[in-house]
Order: structure tokens, then sequence, then C-alpha cells
């Protein structure tokens, strides 16, 4: 088995749990340059503190990607919980999408979202994609080496491992569904790496026409290949490490806990 993904992620990437306020701020940091410097998706004048924040970080695990040769921390996502405390809560896509999923207490535990992903411009694809909060291309030279099908190699490093994250956090608090927000190329390219995800709602224009989608670890696991699935393991193994102690997991499961 060919460990070329693996070790070209790790020579280049590394993935931490913004666990501390300073690493948080890190975090809304790429948001704020992504969302409203890059994109305009978002007025600055809303963040003066050039960080991009809102409701759903309170109840969010959070994610970085740092970009080793250059030290720079280049992009993020969080998985927002359930909050079993406001049986109102909704997630945002509910909001966004102005669509009630109707989940009962018991059942609202059994999901959470992926979301605010965001890749900064200098590592989102070069050509076409700088429209994107995501990129669709990172590999370099070494890619004609790789044993993967040419479709794929096209699909970001650096986006796939951070959904690979919270399939690993989604694991780790035993939840079984992720909703996700995405675009039909993104959701067709996950799917090519054994992320496959299954279409929720329909499509409307929200920076560009994106739909609701489900996300199960079960399915993921049972899709990846083995290449992918080398790393996963090797990335689910740091993460896990990491979020043994997080002071969210830990409140999560008392909340659920606390219904049962």
């Amino acid at each position: 088995m060919s460990s070329d993904i693996t070790e070209h992620f790790f020579n280049y990437f590394s993935l931490s749990i913004a666990d501390t306020p300073e690493l948080q701020q890190e975090v809304y940091k790429i948001r704020y340059q992504v969302y409203c410097e890059e994109l305009e998706h978002q007025p600055k004048e809303v963040f003066p503190n050039e960080m991009e924040q809102d409701v759903y970080d309170s109840r969010s695990i959070h994610c970085l990607l740092k970009h080793l040769p250059s030290d720079r921390f280049i992009g993020c996502v969080r998985l927002v919980l359930c909050n079993l405390e406001q049986s109102e809560a909704q997630f945002p896509l509910e909001e966004q999408f102005h669509h009630d999923f109707e989940l009962t207490e018991t059942a609202s535990y059994n999901y959470a979202e992926i979301s605010r992903l965001a890749i900064i411009g200098d590592f989102r694809q070069r050509q076409g994609e700088k429209t994107s909060s995501v990129s669709l291309l990172f590999f370099d030279n070494q890619t004609n080496s790789f044993s993967i099908p040419t479709e794929r190699r096209v699909f970001s490093l650096a986006l796939l491992s951070l959904y690979l994250s919270c399939t690993s956090f989604l694991m780790n608090l035993n939840i079984s569904n992720a909703f996700t927000i995405m675009d039909t190329r993104t959701s067709r390219q996950l799917k090519l790496c054994g992320l496959p995800s299954c279409l929720i709602g329909d499509f409307v224009n929200f920076h560009g026409q994106k739909a609701p989608f489900l996300l199960s670890p079960t399915n993921v696991m049972n899709s990846m290949d083995q290449e992918i699935m080398a790393l996963f393991n090797a990335i689910h193994s740091d993460l896990t490490t990491q979020i043994q102690n997080h002071p969210m997991k830990t409140r999560y499961e008392n909340q659920i806990l606390s219904i049962l």
C-alpha cells in the first residue's frame, strides 16, 4: 500500500484543535481574511477587531490547519454541536436555509454541523477558484507519483484533511450524522475521496449554488480506500489524543447524560 498521500500531508501540514483563546483567535482571523477581505461575503465593519465570529462558535469544536514550510495557519473548520440546554436552538444551516429539521431532543445529539470551513487565498486553487472559500487544488510536482486516480489529484489535500478532521470529531463524540453546506463539485470530489454525502434539501443561491447535505461517519468508514484510510487513521490518531480533555467534549457528554 502506498503511503504517498499521508507522507505528503504530514510533510506539509499539521492539524490542531483550537482549544485555547489564542488558537481560537487564529481561527477567527482566518475567517475574517477569507469571508470579509477576500470574498466579501461578510461586511468588515461588523468585525472591527478583524475576527469573524458568530453565536455558534461557543458550542463548536474548532480545528486549525497549519502549513509547516511557512509556519502559518492557513485553514480552519468547526463542528457545531447540538445545544441540549436550549431546545429551540438551531444549527446554522437551518437558519441560513430557513428549514427546520424538527429534531427531537433525544435525536438531536446524533447530529452536528460542519461549517465555516475556510482556506486562505494563497492556498486555494490557482486557476479560477479564488471565489471559493475552500481549496480545490493543492498538490505539488510530487502528485505524478501518487497511485491515485487523475480526477482525485485535482482535489485539495488541505480541504480533504479538514473534512477528515471533522469525521474524527464525530467518531470521538459518537455522533452519527453531520449536516454541511456544499456545492455540487465539492460533494462529488469528496465522494471520490471516500466521503459520500446525501443531498437533503434544495439548492439555493448562497454565495453560489449550494445545498444542505448529510454526512455519516459510518458511510465514510465503509467508502474510503486504503490510501485515504491511511491518511484518516493518522489524522484520527493525532486528533483523538488532543480531544480527550477538551472542555467542549466534556460539556457535550454531560448534556447527553442529563437527558438519558
